[in-house]
């Protein structure tokens, strides 16, 4: 099992996050680690990076695009308002704060589901009030992880249902029928342990105060003497409420994207000379995250291609002894280290089903503690992932003013709250159910 080429490549680029190589180079060489360790050759392992990269296209197109659409409406100064709206509600309370965010982001996976491209918007104008209030950012995260990830956990609705949906399906590929309206009673446990990892992180490791110096984000003051809604916010905010109706009615985000920013321009929320600058400001905000998430589907591309998620699966059975608990604890740790490398809850679990489903009913456990397990397994290592965006989104967010690590403010934090309190509650419910 040491020798494994998945476990390797995984262990090669946590480490190389860790001592704070750039995540983009971090995925490109423990890929070819993990491909070279494997006995392909080097420029075989690079020609599957790149090929395996069109499976995260759209995804990719689509952050470039919700950048620019966060610039423009950052541009016409809505997001100022609403920023110091909340500001005024909350006042001085922190926890308040924190969980209102926690809130916002639990509603872009399901009632307005735009998953991260709120946070570019709705952050960097906060960001003042945050260190007024001396908050420890490290929390936030937390918060905006939480909400990006516990509510298509347990719920089917949004991106919930397609992740869902996502479990079913590969269960049923794999010969076990399993309805995908059923799938939140099993994942109802693990997202019971998201929630305690929350109120952990926000209320006890994360609850004293924290400085950050004062840096000035916000250039246009007027927002401070003026916060009556005009003709180009209301742009702004019409232009994303159809960003979010297209998006619904096509199931394309870049669709959603270019209109909603046809519609700001012929409102006047900004000036067609300004356009480059804001496709510009839009490639500054997301074009990382962009670049990240086409590299992890070519990271994902070779780790497939290496065989050794079947042998690491194969290798741990010895480990399992015909005991249920050792089965799910070395499942599940499993589907965390494939997640933490892949970056992406929604592409491990096709990969685990193929081997998990078969090995879970052999073992005896139920049909529901089987998803459990799949789903748990898939989820683990999204949260405290270099490369989800799960983690980017947030560090976009919080980051702007250069005082907030990617690695150790986010990936840590969220990878202890999140994944240990899924690993345990995930194997409760492989036992109970």
């Amino acid at each position: 099992m040491l020798t494994n080429p998945v476990l390797i490549s995984v262990i090669v680029m946590i480490a190389l996050c860790l001592i704070k190589l750039n995540v983009l180079l971090a995925l490109i060489v423990s890929a070819l680690v993990g491909g070279v360790i494997a006995g392909i050759p080097l420029k075989e392992s690079m020609s599957l990076l790149i090929g395996g990269m069109h499976g995260n296209a759209e995804t990719a197109l689509s952050y470039v695009l919700l950048g620019a659409l966060a610039a423009a409406i950052g541009k016409t100064g809505a997001a100022e308002i609403l920023a110091k709206k909340i500001g005024r509600i909350v006042d001085d309370r922190r926890f308040i704060l924190v969980m209102l965010i926690t809130g916002v982001a639990c509603l872009s996976q399901n009632l307005i589901p735009v998953h991260i491209a709120f946070v570019p918007i709705l952050i960097p104008p906060l960001i003042p009030i945050f260190n007024r209030l001396k908050i420890d950012r490290r929390g936030v995260a937390c918060g905006l992880t939480f909400g990006l990830k516990a509510p298509y956990v347990m719920l089917p609705v949004g991106f919930g249902f397609i992740f869902h949906r996502t479990i079913a399906s590969a269960a049923i590929d794999n010969g076990l029928n399993f309805e995908i309206l059923d799938v939140w009673k099993s994942m109802l446990l693990p997202g019971i342990g998201m929630i305690i990892g929350l109120f952990i992180a926000v209320f006890i490791t994360y609850r004293k105060p924290r400085e950050y110096k004062e840096i000035e984000i916000i250039e246009d003051d007027a927002v401070d003497e003026d916060l009556t809604m005009k003709r180009e916010h209301w742009g702004a905010l019409i232009g994303a409420a159809v960003a979010f109706i297209i998006q619904i009615r096509t199931e394309s985000l870049p669709i959603g994207a270019i209109t909603a920013l046809i519609i700001m321009l012929a409102m006047g929320s900004f000036k067609w000379r300004e356009m480059d600058e804001i496709m510009n400001e839009g490639i500054n905000i997301m074009g990382f995250i962009a670049f990240v998430m086409l590299v992890a589907a070519g990271y994902g591309a070779v780790i497939r291609e290496t065989g050794g998620v079947e042998t690491l699966v194969e290798a741990s059975v010895t480990l399992m002894r015909g005991s249920k608990l050792i089965a799910a604890i070395v499942m599940l740790a499993i589907g965390l280290v494939i997640t933490m490398g892949i970056g992406t809850s929604f592409g491990t679990i096709p990969i685990l089903a193929t081997i998990f489903v078969p090995l879970s009913l052999e073992l005896g456990f139920s049909p529901a503690a089987t998803i459990a397990l799949l789903g748990t397994a898939g989820a683990l290592g999204d949260a405290g992932s270099p490369a989800s965006d799960s983690t980017l989104g947030p560090t976009s967010g919080l980051n702007v003013d250069g005082q907030h690590d990617h690695i150790w403010d986010t990936c840590v934090p969220t990878f202890i709250h999140y994944n240990i309190s899924l690993l345990i509650f995930g194997t409760i419910a492989a036992l109970l159910l």
